[in-house]
């Protein structure tokens, strides 16, 4: 074959005999690449879900969640996860020594999975949980409990994928575990292992009132957040799933790489909308709820990722149709049990990660039961929930020891002081968004506290210095006793005061405050 080159790049005369290899690896790597932008879409739906005092924490962790998993799955997960070994775990290629340089493309693509574990975690356990122990489970989740489950199940020894001989009439069938693109092997790993850490961990302040029963439902500040995040997050969902495939040069694979996005997609949006109109029709509220669609089409993309090879479009729909209810029954039994899920991600990864792994018995074309109602198709099902079983208990048994371990050490959950005032400030020392980059040259804020009262924080320039004091007006005699910057819960009104208010119109002020606070949809009884 001759070639000219130019630089430090190849041109083929001939672009048919470019090796196959090389093309899968070319696909590996630009899918890889694209899931990235997973990442980018749960920063982007966990930021506008946590109040503004949080909100440079949960972004933090998300960017070292693909950070951890660049150092844990290099060194210790993809050895686990892909090395030479026995059907429960494999022991070579450590840090990737000895591995081919032709499977560098292939480790790439897992780290990228990887990640998504972790980040799973960090939006269940948001506005609480310590950045130390966030740093150590993030390792520890991505390099050990991740990898082991995958060797099950995608890994050539791994015994799900090597599969169970059943004997049906008399003859020997073989079934395999199937999970194309990770409903069980990534969501219910990253969902049983959030269920795990907000049971150890604890609601947030204020969330449920033991003397009432109510549940006050503490909103996320930013619905443009969330919305972004969605849209990006169907980009990378559609991206994994096609490059599930792990290769394009084979007769076939375009097909198969093109359903399965088109699954995504079309589950997706069914479960959006099946989620937006039970918002409306008095199901789950009575309005046309945006984050009803966001979660609808969450928890779709995930229920759709294990059998999206495998499926006819309208199976898809079913998936989408089914995993948007799904996620709704695991919301309520949470606050039924009293447990605090601020992205609702064990409805979201456990609920749509199970439903997934299981849909494949049924819609698979043409040996799921709906198509071929014969002991095959329950062979299959009979693994299927096999797997999901096991993956749960080694998810749940390491969370455990894991979570416990933690709260052990009284290195898991903030303090009651730190929770209140917000873990930018406390932890990172810099809030998202800071009051003064409004550029007012003085503000008056109302804001609500954790325990719904209303406090006026005050702030501006007081001798070439600029202050923050809560509770009372700014004055040149208090500004010497500042010590402290205060955060801000949730901004309810902010105004100039280049013109001072007179004492008539600050009463008038709070009277209008006072039906803005306590709105119907802050607290409802359960």
């Amino acid at each position: 074959m001759e070639t000219t080159s130019t630089c430090n790049i190849t041109l083929y005369e001939n672009d048919g005999l470019t090796p196959r290899h090389y093309t899968d690896q070319l696909y590996l790597l630009l899918f890889g690449i694209m899931i990235v932008f997973m990442d980018v879409g749960f920063g982007l739906i966990e930021a506008g879900s946590v109040r503004t005092k949080n909100t440079t924490h949960i972004l933090v962790k998300n960017i070292l969640d693909s950070f951890a998993a660049g150092i844990a799955y290099w060194l210790f997960g993809f050895a686990l996860a892909f090395g030479k070994g026995n059907g429960f775990v494999g022991w070579t290629n450590w840090a990737l020594a000895g591995l081919d340089d032709s499977k560098i493309a292939f480790a790439v693509y897992q780290i990228m999975f990887a990640s998504t574990a972790t980040t799973i975690v960090a939006g269940a356990v948001s506005e609480r949980c310590e950045f130390i122990a966030y740093l150590i489970y993030s390792f520890i989740l991505t390099g050990c409990i991740y990898p082991v489950v995958t060797h099950w199940g995608w890994a050539y020894d791994g015994w799900l994928f090597r599969g169970h001989t059943f004997y049906i009439d008399g003859q020997a069938v073989k079934v395999k575990y199937e999970d194309f693109g990770g409903s069980s092997m990534v969501h219910l790993v990253g969902g049983t292992s959030a269920f795990v850490a907000t049971l150890f961990l604890g609601p947030r302040l204020g969330r449920f009132q033991k003397e009432t029963g109510n549940v006050i439902y503490i909103k996320g500040h930013s619905v443009a957040l969330c919305t972004i995040g969605i849209f990006v997050l169907l980009f990378g969902f559609m991206a994994l799933n096609a490059g599930a495939q792990h290769h394009i040069s084979h007769p076939g694979d375009a097909s198969v790489i093109s359903l399965a996005v088109f699954n995504t997609l079309v589950a997706a949006s069914v479960g959006g909308f099946t989620s937006l109109f039970s918002h409306r029709f008095g199901l789950f509220g009575n309005s046309w709820s945006i984050h009803g669609v966001i979660n609808g089409a969450f928890v779709s993309m995930v229920a759709i990722c294990g059998g999206c090879n495998s499926m006819r479009p309208w199976s898809a729909a079913v998936v989408g149709f089914v995993a948007s209810f799904l996620m709704k029954a695991f919301e309520y039994l949470l606050l039924k049990l009293r447990i605090d899920d601020p992205v609702n991600a064990v409805g979201i990864h456990f609920g749509g990660g199970t439903w997934g792994a299981l849909s494949v018995a049924l819609f698979k074309y043409d040996t799921g039961i709906v198509f071929s109602w014969n002991k095959h198709a329950g062979a299959i099902l009979a693994w299927q929930l096999t797997g999901v079983l096991s993956i749960i208990a080694w998810t749940g048994t390491l969370s455990i020891l894991l979570f416990g371990s933690l709260r052990l050490m009284r290195i898991f959950r903030v303090s009651e002081d730190v929770e209140k005032k917000g873990l930018d400030i406390t932890r990172h020392g810099q809030h998202a968004y800071p009051a003064e980059a409004y550029g007012y040259s003085h503000l008056h804020i109302m804001t609500v506290g954790d325990q719904g009262k209303v406090s006026p924080i005050d702030q501006g320039y007081v001798n070439k210095i600029f202050v923050t004091y809560e509770g009372h007006e700014l004055t040149e005699t208090k500004a010497s006793t500042i010590r402290t910057i205060h955060s801000v819960p949730s901004i309810v009104e902010m105004e100039s005061l280049d013109t001072e208010l007179s004492g008539i119109q600050k009463e008038h002020k709070a009277k209008q405050l006072k039906p803005l606070l306590w709105m119907n949809d802050t607290i409802e009884k359960r």
